[in-house]
């Protein structure tokens, strides 16, 4: 539960009037107040157990005069935390709406666009939605089937400029390299950058240019006034570019804006100089909207070509003043490109500077090339050598005491060579505060406050995000994510021997550079009763608080729950099943083994217990339903921000990961879901960090390969069907009696030849929808897979590779160039790898691989040539720098060799026994006096034979 304070609420309805106070308390200085009021013009039942929604927003502490504030540019979403109380249902019907503010009231509503959701518990306002100014936003929620209990919240926001980038030259590069006898342009008004809007308004600014001789000279001023570049007065200390000769520039765009551009003539400026030119740019409407840029320009003797760079990730690299602002603990891709005549190009090299200022002089960065930059090639730094470089995020995270950085591309052609570079300054993460998580043991279903108070940031934070784990910090997991600094979770069980969960919080600031706080230890228990509840579900009551929560609507509440069930279940799964096969119960017919496994437990009894074959399918069916139940609450939650993702996307993962468990109400919604998630993790592909995009891409592609082997587990026969699929398959569908040409009525679909025995259409009518929602989900798979490759794609650089290693799915990705894909070896889990030729010829320079297993194949549409449901799946796939698959021919001699290890696992019904184990594959072994015909043999030994 994420609690802040929060404005009163109100109920009205007619004529009796009767008034009930809900109150929420935090750990903070502040405490919420909710009041609700109930008018009804029939007197309520005294034994009806119903009560007016409490509503708490996130966040909160916002008034009229007061508002929560958010630059235009900012995406930003408010969410409540619903306390339901009704008996009869927790349905709700819920309803957002803004008005326009004045000083002293808010009447004006505003109409959204229809792709803004405002029926559910969160609101999420996209960029640039909302004009300047203040708003109040009202959510009115009811009851659905009481419409008389009803409540309403409100707060309000202000939306403000987020200021303009004031760039000289195109992308903001730092530094450029021109020579005496070119022209020098600058073009503030088409290069800069307004956030708030589509493009740049030129004719909204007005513009004065500065130079000066770098780094030996100030900008020449008097008294403390900066002179432009065209005044012709003289500062004795700090000399002019331009010698005072101001007919040597031209002013672009006169009339509709004048001064927008620049141009220095050739001549001007001096040889073997640096020069700082600098814009300050101020809107003509309101001259305290201000803006300043600079660039260096190195002027050479020779005719260099201008080189422009960039940030792959733009909202990575944050102009501020004379840098780019770059986050420690992220990665920076840059891009550069050449403009003018080109085609004399011979080679591309980076360099990497770090800077330091000496205090006692002044404040210019003196720069150092990084030592032994040429060691860390393809280790810290990648694409060296193309006009593509990115700087893995090590590089800053061991050289903490670095804080500035300069990344040169040098440009080498004929007869010149020309460089610019990017300057960054290290972003400041938030300092000085600190958390604690009390109380230090609980259950499952235990309120764990979380308080992270006195964070400083000159960005401002913007949110707190916990994350678990239990033996691996690989494999840690996000629990809730909040604005607040004070907010309550409920967390998942710890570790199975000692209970005990590992817990880290991010503190993030609004440029998303992040603070991590390692937390002590914290016990967490299994509260077995409300497992025992959501296992029965049919008594299941809308008094139940896990209930309530679930109806809630708020995505960290039912994550959080989610995550919790679902890893109980998980943990309930895998006994079942090691009790399963010691008992008797044939694995492989059981369930399909994740990408971990090494070996299956040992089975104590030869022949199955029916009584224990029926308790485990009792058990198994219990915990297939309580998944089933828990899937429905996503249809209410929306998708937001990577947090949002990430945390949707972690608990699917969850949900899904007993894929023997997987009804297919449960595979259709997840596997919607993860599509749907894996859509929005698609748009925020060159807007969020390679960070943030590989920690959701990883819950995402375990959900995909989750369903894929849910669904097809049931057709390769490793699973056990499901009670609920095989009675809503066979139960009278909804158009039983209108539509005479339904599939469910035609006995000639389910039939095997003449047998129209019961039993016989219910079965395989069972089998048809499976098989057609297996084609469904393979379709979405694919899609996701597809989607998740190009996302990733942008962000891994030649020489870069990432790999994903979850328990149902591995994948490798990698850029090579071209020549490194002869004889290329791509390797996979268990030894298993891609074998390229020698003389495969692909027409791109560089080649992003994609390598992938997961635990089964799917099950395909002729089983009577081959058999694969005791396989592996892999796949390996080629695409080129834009994503688009590339094609590879091959023949017999030169053939992409795939090497699978097969991994066999015999228990012996007789341990005092020897056993002679003779093997063939593809054909079946002959051996004897004149045929040897296998491929390979030995002995089992009972002192061999091991006792486990």
């Amino acid at each position: 539960m994420l609690t802040s304070s929060t404005t009163s609420v109100t109920s009205t309805s007619s004529t009796l009037s009767t008034s009930v106070s809900f109150s929420t308390s935090s750990t903070s200085s502040t405490t919420s107040t909710t009041m609700s009021t109930l008018e009804t013009s029939q007197t309520p039942a005294i034994n009806e157990s119903c009560y007016p929604p409490s509503i708490i927003l996130i966040p909160g502490q916002s008034s009229l005069l007061s508002p929560l504030v958010y630059r235009r540019s900012q995406d930003f979403s408010i969410s409540s935390l619903l306390k339901l109380a009704c008996a009869s249902s927790l349905s709700t019907t819920i309803q957002w709406s803004i008005k326009n503010c004045t000083v002293i009231t808010c009447i004006t509503p505003i109409t959204l666009s229809t792709k803004i959701c405002t029926t559910l518990s969160e609101i999420y306002i996209p960029s640039r939605t909302l004009a300047l100014g203040v708003y109040q936003f009202t959510i009115s929620v009811k009851m659905t089937k009481s419409p008389q209990y009803r409540s309403s919240s409100v707060t309000y926001i202000r939306i403000t400029p987020s200021g303009i980038t004031a760039n000289l030259v195109e992308l903001g590069t730092s530094m450029i390299t021109r020579g005496d006898k070119q022209d020098l342009f600058f073009d503030p008004g088409t290069y800069s950058v307004d956030p708030d809007e589509d493009s740049f308004d030129a004719s909204k600014w007005k513009y004065v240019y500065y130079c000066r001789i770098y780094p030996r000279y100030q900008f020449p001023n008097l008294q403390g006034i900066f002179l432009p570049i065209e005044d012709l007065r003289v500062d004795p200390v700090n000399p002019s570019c331009l010698s005072g000769n101001g007919t040597q520039l031209i002013f672009g765009n006169s009339s509709s804006s004048p001064k927008s551009s620049l141009t220095i003539r050739a001549g001007s400026l001096q040889t073997n100089e640096i020069y700082q030119f600098m814009v300050y740019m101020e809107n003509r409407k309101n001259s305290s909207v201000q803006a300043t840029g600079y660039v260096l320009v190195t002027v050479e003797v020779t005719r260099p070509q201008l080189i422009i760079i960039g940030c792959v990730i733009s909202t990575m690299c944050i102009p501020n003043l004379e840098f780019q602002l770059l986050n420690p603990t992220t990665q920076v891709a840059l891009t550069s490109f050449c403009t003018g005549i080109c085609d004399d190009l011979q080679s591309i090299t980076w360099n990497i500077y770090e800077g330091s200022t000496n205090s006692s002089t002044n404040s210019t960065v003196i720069w150092k090339l990084f030592p032994s930059s040429i060691s860390y090639e393809n280790i810290w730094f990648f694409g060296t050598y193309i006009n593509n470089f990115t700087a893995d995020n090590r590089l800053f995270i061991n050289n903490p005491h670095v804080q500035y950085w300069r990344f040169e591309a040098v440009y080498s052609f004929l007869n010149a060579t020309s460089s610019s570079a990017l300057n960054f300054i290290m972003n400041q993460s938030p300092i000085n505060g600190s958390c604690v998580i009390y109380p230090q043991n609980g259950t499952t279903s235990t309120w764990f406050n979380v308080s992270c108070p006195n964070w400083a940031d000159e960005d401002e934070v913007k949110d707190y995000s916990l994350y678990v784990w239990k033996t691996n910090n690989l494999q840690k997991i996000i629990v809730a994510y909040s604005p607040e600094s004070t907010f309550q979770v409920q967390l998942p069980p710890g570790d199975n021997q000692t209970s005990l969960l590992n817990i880290v919080i991010h503190i993030r600031d609004t440029l998303d550079c992040v603070t991590i706080v390692n937390m002590t230890q914290i016990s967490v228990f299994i509260n077995q009763n409300e497992i025992n509840d959501l296992q029965n579900l049919a008594n299941l009551s809308n008094n139940n608080p896990i209930v309530q929560l679930l109806w809630s609507g708020n995505q960290n509440i039912v994550g959080q729950i989610v995550n919790s069930v679902s890893q109980t279940l998980n943990q309930m799964n895998t006994e079942s099943i090691n009790n399963a096969i010691s008992n008797g119960l044939v694995a492989t017919e059981i369930f399909v083994s994740s990408l971990e496994s090494t070996s299956t437990p040992k089975t104590i009894s030869t022949s199955s217990n029916n009584s224990f074959s029926s308790e485990y399918e009792k058990d198994l069916n219990n915990q297939a339903n309580v998944r089933d139940y828990l899937v429905n609450f996503y249809a209410n939650l929306l998708i937001t921000t990577s947090n949002s993702i990430i945390l949707q996307s972690s608990s699917l993962a969850q949900l899904t990961q007993s894929t023997n468990q997987l009804t297919r109400n449960v595979l259709q919604i997840a596997s919607d879901r993860c599509y749907q998630l894996t859509i929005a993790l698609y748009s925020l592909k060159t807007k969020i960090s390679f960070e943030d995009m590989q920690t959701a891409a990883t819950q995402l592609i375990q959900c995909a390969s989750n369903v894929l082997i849910g669904i097809n587990g049931v057709l390769q026969e490793r699973m056990l069907i499901l009670d609920s699929d095989y009675s809503r398959a066979n139960s009278l569908s909804d158009d039983y009696n209108t539509d005479i040409e339904s599939e469910w009525s035609n006995l000639n679909l389910f039939a095997d030849g003449n047998d129209f025995s019961i039993e016989t259409i219910e079965k395989n009518r069972n089998i048809y929808y499976q098989k057609q929602l297996a084609n469904e989900i393979a379709t979405k798979a694919n899609e996701i897979i597809l989607l998740l490759t190009s996302s990733l794609n942008i962000h891994i650089n030649l020489g870069q590779s990432l790999t994903i290693n979850t328990s149902t799915a591995f994948m490798s990705l990698q850029t090579i160039s071209n020549d490194s894909l002869s004889n290329k070896i791509v390797t996979q889990p268990d030894n298993g790898q891609f074998q390229i030729p020698t003389n495969i010829t692909v027409n791109n320079s560089s080649i992003f691989l994609r390598s992938m297993m997961t635990p089964l194949p799917s099950f395909g549409s002729n089983q009577s040539q081959s058999n694969t449901n005791l396989s592996r799946s892999i796949s390996l796939s080629l695409f080129d720098k834009n994503g688009i698959e590339i094609s590879v021919e091959t023949n017999m001699i030169n053939r992409i060799r795939m090497i699978i290890v097969v991994h066999l696992e015999i228990h012996p019904l007789n341990s005092t026994l020897s056993y002679l184990f003779i093997y063939k594959f593809d054909q079946t072994p002959l051996l004897n006096s004149s045929i040897n015909f296998i491929d390979g043999w030995t002995i089992f030994c009972p002192s061999r034979k091991s006792n486990e």
